[in-house]
């Protein structure tokens, strides 16, 4: 019996080819490095041009020898608005400070805290986590879970006294998560968040 009307099995049908593993480029991996030099600064205690330097060492040094589970990093890099986000972060840090002592202070003020169910507007994991950490960092609010697949954060928030408390704290949420998607996310995350 002649071959041209068997259907090849499944076990001799060939593969297809596995696709090339693009290499990250400086740009994408640089959020890295920044991040690793400045928790060796923190580590040190210290911001002097010997701790940036060996800083920068390290990072490079981490980041080539040893093995890192590969994580899409940023698919791009845009500084400028990396020094927005870095800016309005601070801003936001230096505020909520004065806030929460003031309300440990008088601690009368506080009527009522409030956990915040935000929905994020991306599915990056690479977004999720660092709208995560900032979200953390900035006093006064607290990450209880995260859903990861569903991209929703649950947001303890300290002194949510109203509703109008509760939207804005929301919105403070989404207002992070779309400046560090313009900094660091793709072009069709930046279309989800716009």
């Amino acid at each position: 019996m002649s071959d041209h009307g068997r259907v090849p099995s499944p076990a001799s049908a060939p593969e297809p080819p596995a696709e090339p593993k693009r290499p990250i480029t400086f740009l994408q991996l640089s959020p890295l490095l920044v991040a690793l030099i400045a928790f060796w600064m923190l580590l040190w205690g210290s911001i002097t041009p010997l701790t940036i330097l060996t800083g920068v060492v390290v990072a490079v040094l981490v980041t080539r020898t040893l093995y890192l589970p590969r994580v899409i990093l940023a698919p791009r890099f845009n500084p400028v608005w990396f020094v927005v986000f870095l800016a309005v972060f601070f801003g936001q840090l230096v505020m909520a400070s004065f806030q929460v002592a003031f309300q440990a202070v008088f601690s009368r003020r506080i009527q009522r805290s409030a956990i915040v169910k935000v929905h994020l507007r991306t599915r990056s994991d690479f977004i999720l986590t660092g709208t995560s950490i900032a979200i953390s960092l900035v006093p006064g609010s607290v990450i209880l879970e995260v859903d990861r697949e569903h991209a929703i954060l649950y947001v303890h928030v300290l002194g949510a006294d109203s509703h109008e408390d509760v939207a804005l704290a929301k919105a403070n949420i989404l207002a992070t998560e779309r400046r560090l998607v313009r900094a660091l996310g793709a072009r069709d995350e930046w279309e989800a968040v716009r």
